[in-house]
Parts: C-alpha cells; structure tokens; sequence
C-alpha cells in the first residue's frame, strides 16, 4: 500500500487542494464560495484535515469543538467525505478514527455528527462499521 499520513489544512493552498473532495459531499459549493466559507468557519474555529496517499487528499473531515449542556465539550464533524475513486478502501474510517482520538486529546466527550436521511450506506458506515448511535433527528428552519 502506498504510504499515507493525516495532517491539518491550515494553508490557502491546502483547503483549495482539498475542493474536489469536498465538493462531492457539498456540490452546491463552487471554488470562491468555498474559500470564503471556510475562512470565515476557520475564524470560528473549524478545522479541515485529510488523509493523503503519495501526497495527494483521499478523504477530508471538518471539524469544530463545542460544548453544550447534552454532550458537554465535543467535536463536531460537519464535513467527511472520501474522493469517490478512493470509497470503500478504508480511508473514511482511518480519518474518523484520527478525529476520534484527536477529539480526545483536546479534552472531548463524545464525537457528533449529522448525516442526510437519503444516504443510507453512510449510516450503515457510521452505525455499524464506527459505532455511532442514532440518537436524535435534526431540524432546520430555513431564514431565507
């Protein structure tokens, strides 16, 4: 297997590198929307990280810390995803993992995380691959 290691994003030049990965999950995005939202989520304190394979992004994760009085200090993955081309190959799981035992690290109880109702296989990822639990539904109230 080639050689792969995990890092953070923290340079123009990192968070664009990882846009064709990114946008297969958010493909409402296009180049410059993205490069504003994330300077503008970096600032609130969102972290992008990828999994590499000689060198190039497989897999990104966005992360953020927060606390609140149900999970107490936790990370949130808003972002994961793994290039199509790359699915199935064991990068997802190896980047969540990371996110775990980073998220320990800086002090978390738990890891949350939100998934479309229509991406079933992503479930069965989560539920019985990672062992995540459903616990809640989600809701949003459009403002615009």
């Amino acid at each position: 297997m080639p050689p792969t290691d995990i890092r953070e994003l923290t340079t123009e030049s990192e968070g664009q590198a990882a846009f064709p990965i990114l946008v297969q999950l958010r493909d409402h995005l296009d180049r410059e929307s993205y490069a504003d939202l994330l300077e503008e989520m970096r600032a609130e304190g969102y972290r992008l990280f990828a999994r590499y394979v000689d060198d190039d992004p497989v897999a990104v994760a966005g992360v953020k810390i927060a606390t609140n009085f149900y999970l107490g200090r936790h990370a949130y993955v808003y972002d994961l995803v793994t290039d199509e081309a790359e699915r199935s190959t064991g990068h997802g799981e190896r980047l969540l993992e990371f996110v775990h035992e980073w998220a320990a690290e800086n002090g978390c109880e738990a890891v949350e995380l939100e998934s479309g109702l229509w991406r079933e296989d992503a479930h069965r990822f989560y539920t019985e691959r990672m062992g995540y639990e459903k616990y809640c539904y989600s809701f949003v109230y459009d403002l615009s």
